[in-house]
């Protein structure tokens, strides 16, 4: 990847240059790092658009199932003709036309123990796309052992759930010290069974990609030890505390 910017890019990107807390420095930063979505529905869709959108110089795209019909009202990287086919083929087919200097790398596939350490070692920060607590908690071990930024997002009926960590922090507390139970019912997490309004999953996923580039950009505050819930039926939305605790499995 290229670390200046040329006439095109200082173009394309100008309203956010333009920026006092990005400037072409920040630009390039946004354009040098690499970040990988984990699950490309409705979290990961708008938050690969829109990190793509703002210059993000590599992203890799990671999911093994293909588009369904029911998918299309909140995964906003797919229409009918996309039916059938891989959300990886067909996320990078229309991210590589918002942003063809984008390095897209598409992982059809189910990420795992077995192949998680290939995958990660290429990217600086991650973000948590998916929709069930195995894969989480395997992002937020191996984001923890390597040093990772993760971001986590959630999302059901009205809800939403947003959590940052910079795990260069020996102080952050991580996923599980606000998940203390052992097993979870993954249907907390699935729309097929709560129900998600299509928007409350387009908000957090920009709101994911959203912390990435506070996080590259060092700049504003972060959620580091904090969970932001937002109630978007009622426009209610708060940050609460997370304890790490001594005596957390990681």
């Amino acid at each position: 990847m290229s670390k200046t910017l040329n006439k095109k890019e200082i173009e394309k990107f100008s309203r956010q240059i333009i920026l006092k807390d990005i400037g072409s420095l920040g630009q390039k930063k946004i354009k040098q790092s690499k970040v990988l979505i984990v699950g490309v529905g409705g979290l990961g869709c708008p938050a690969a658009e829109f990190l793509v959108r703002a210059g993000i110089g590599k992203i890799g795209i990671v999911d093994n199932d293909v588009v369904n019909v029911s998918n299309i009202h909140r995964q906003s990287l797919y229409d009918t003709n996309d039916l059938k086919i891989s959300k990886v083929k067909s996320a990078k087919k229309k991210l590589k036309k918002i942003n063809s200097n984008t390095i897209i790398k598409s992982y059809n596939l189910r990420i795992n123990k077995n192949n998680i350490r290939k995958i990660f070692k290429d990217y600086d920060h991650i973000v948590d796309g998916s929709d069930n607590f195995e894969t989480k908690f395997l992002l937020n071990d191996y984001a923890l052992k390597f040093k990772k930024f993760l971001v986590v997002g959630a999302i059901s009926k009205f809800d939403g759930h947003l959590f940052t960590y910079n795990y260069k922090n020996k102080k952050t507390p991580c996923l599980r010290c606000f998940f203390q139970e052992d097993k979870i019912s993954d249907d907390v997490l699935n729309c097929e069974f709560e129900g998600v309004l299509g928007t409350v999953a387009g908000i957090l996923g920009i709101l994911q990609a959203n912390e990435v580039l506070k996080q590259i950009l060092n700049i504003g505050q972060n959620l580091d030890g904090k969970i932001l819930i937002l109630d978007l039926l009622n426009l209610g939305f708060r940050k609460a505390k997370i304890t790490k605790q001594k005596k957390c499995i990681c």
